[in-house]
């Protein structure tokens, strides 16, 4: 299944859709459990938001109540992140390179999906080894991706069914899904993970697994799941640099 991979939100099409997007239906159960999560794990204000795209989730990071850094590589999602938060701090860095940012420190590094386009294995290391030394002493990176379920079953916000081959595939693989939220319904590319393979990346960039969370839908959340309540379409990892202090 390995075919070449471009990042689909380089796109001014896809970005413009996106940009629009919030927190509706399964992305609202990636975001929800995200504020005590942080609360449990982060002591001070600083964030780096590594992949922000539109700005999305700097915003929900600054509601919080961080100071935040949001960086990317496609210019096209920067531009919309800068519309919607001219107040913002929003920068482009050149792929896999984050010397922009050497003289800075971090009390969170946040990632959303952004691991989810990264395609080979010892980038995606050295670029969570490079996130990991932009840490404080007590600094946490939380990476949420997307779990491999995502791509084989069906979802309130996603659609995997015209994609029977996602079933086969193995870390390192393109896979495809339909977002149903956004009115770009092109494919969307992801490559696939599994989480023991996540876990060796870790290990590999000297960081230390913290916590790992798989939400789940509620009862009580405000829309209908599809699979959500049954299976977790997201995974949440909370790591430190090896050797630092904090629980």
């Amino acid at each position: 299944m390995n075919r070449e991979f471009s990042n689909v939100y380089g796109d001014e099409r896809r970005a413009g859709a996106y940009a629009d997007l919030e927190f509706p239906g399964t992305y609202y159960l990636a975001f929800r459990d995200l504020p005590e999560l942080i609360g449990k794990h982060v002591k001070g204000p600083d964030a780096l938001d590594f992949g922000c795209g539109t700005g999305r989730s700097s915003r929900f990071l600054k509601e919080l109540g961080f100071g935040v850094i949001g960086i990317d590589i496609a210019e096209a999602m920067l531009g919309h992140a800068r519309e919607r938060d001219p107040d913002g701090d929003y920068r482009l860095v050149p792929d896999g390179n984050l010397s922009p940012l050497n003289e800075l420190r971090f009390d969170l590094v946040f990632s959303a999906f952004t691991f989810d386009n990264i395609p080979d294995a010892k980038k995606r290391t050295a670029l969570l080894r490079d996130l990991g030394r932009l840490l404080k002493e007590e600094g946490r990176i939380i990476n949420l991706v997307s779990a491999p379920e995502i791509y084989v079953n069906e979802w309130t916000s996603f659609s995997t069914e015209d994609f029977p081959e996602n079933k086969t595939a193995t870390s390192g693989d393109l896979v495809q899904i339909v977002m149903l939220d956004v009115p770009d319904q092109r494919p969307v590319e992801d490559i696939f993970w599994a989480d023991a393979d996540y876990r060796d990346q870790f290990e590999n960039a000297a960081l230390e697994l913290l916590e790992t969370h798989h939400p789940l839908g509620k009862d009580s959340d405000p829309y209908t799941w599809a699979s959500e309540n049954r299976v977790s379409p997201w995974s949440i990892y909370v790591l430190r640099q090896e050797g630092r202090t904090g629980t």
